[in-house]
Order: C-alpha cells, then structure tokens, then sequence
C-alpha cells in the first residue's frame, strides 16, 4: 500500500480491507431511507395494513384470508430495507473482498473484479454509525450510498484519521 503525505505531514490514505454483509447494506439503505423521510412512509403503510388486521379480527363476520392479507402486506412493507438489502449483497457478494482506499482525491474500491473510483464531488455528505461510515450521494433520491464499515480497518488510528479526511471533504449530515 503506497501512502501519501499531506503538506503537514499527516497519512492522507486510509485503507479498509472487508467483505460487504447485509449489515452493512442494512445500514446504507436504512440511512437513505431516514434521509428522505421514507421511514415514515413505510412505517404509516405498516401501521395501516396491521390496524386492518386487527379490524378483521375484530370484525364480526371476517375471513381468515383477508386477515392473512393484510398481516402479509404489513409485514412485507416493514421488511422492504432488510429486502433491498439482500438483493445489494447478491448483487455483489461473489466479487469477494473490497480493499478501499479514502484519500485526498476520493474513494477508491477495488475487487478481484473491478475497480470503482469516487471523486468527493459525487457526495453530498456522510453520517457515521456505530459501525458503519456512511456517504451519501449529491444527487436529488440519493440512489448511490457508499457504505464503510468500520469492521475493515485496521486500527482505532485509522478510525479517526478516517473522520478527519472526511471532515476535510464533507459536511457530515
């Protein structure tokens, strides 16, 4: 791994080395989701569907299928990021490991497979989690999240010299 110095002296490149999990695409899509208020909107449509559940069975004269229906159409809303997840990672998964490297010019993401670079210009900011770091795209629907997890670096340094980079090149949102 080559390492590039900053003008004060400072390591400029931070590396992380992983394979993607659910969790981590949980993480993006569920970040998105808060960012452009869709959680309400899921969450309002689940709460719709489970209260016409309950009127069903409540209901005196009420079938067992539409009961079925509608605890089925909740529970499907409810599971739409874990689902979208899911597709992300078969999506991806067989490229194996990513070694992505964040520096002065942007992200780059590398597999066995293919090679994606990143300018800092194509985000609008980041959020971190737990453990995850999380950029979002500059565009309106946000339909690109970049998903760091934290799992793929190789020290607490890194961690924070991670936040300063980052710092330098985005708002955090």
């Amino acid at each position: 791994m080559v390492v590039d110095m900053g003008r004060d002296g400072r390591q400029d490149t931070v590396e992380l080395v992983y394979r993607p999990t659910r969790a981590d695409f949980l993480a993006g899509v569920r970040l998105r989701e808060r960012r452009r208020r869709l959680h309400l909107v899921r969450w309002g449509f689940t709460g719709l569907f489970g209260a016409g559940a309950v009127l069903v069975v409540t209901a005196p004269e009420s079938s067992a299928q539409s009961f079925v229906t509608a605890v089925f159409c909740a529970a499907l809303i409810w599971s739409i990021p874990h689902l979208q997840a899911h597709h992300a990672l078969r999506t991806v998964s067989w490229q194996g490991d990513y070694r992505t490297s964040v520096s002065e010019t942007g992200i780059a993401a590398e597999t066995a497979h293919a090679t994606l670079v990143q300018r800092w210009s194509v985000f609008r900011g980041y959020r971190e989690t737990r453990d995850h770091v999380v950029l979002l795209s500059r565009d309106p629907n946000i339909l690109l999240v970049e998903v760091l997890p934290k799992r793929g670096l190789r020290s607490p340094q890194d961690a924070e010299r991670l936040r300063a980079l980052l710092s330098r090149h985005l708002p955090r949102v």
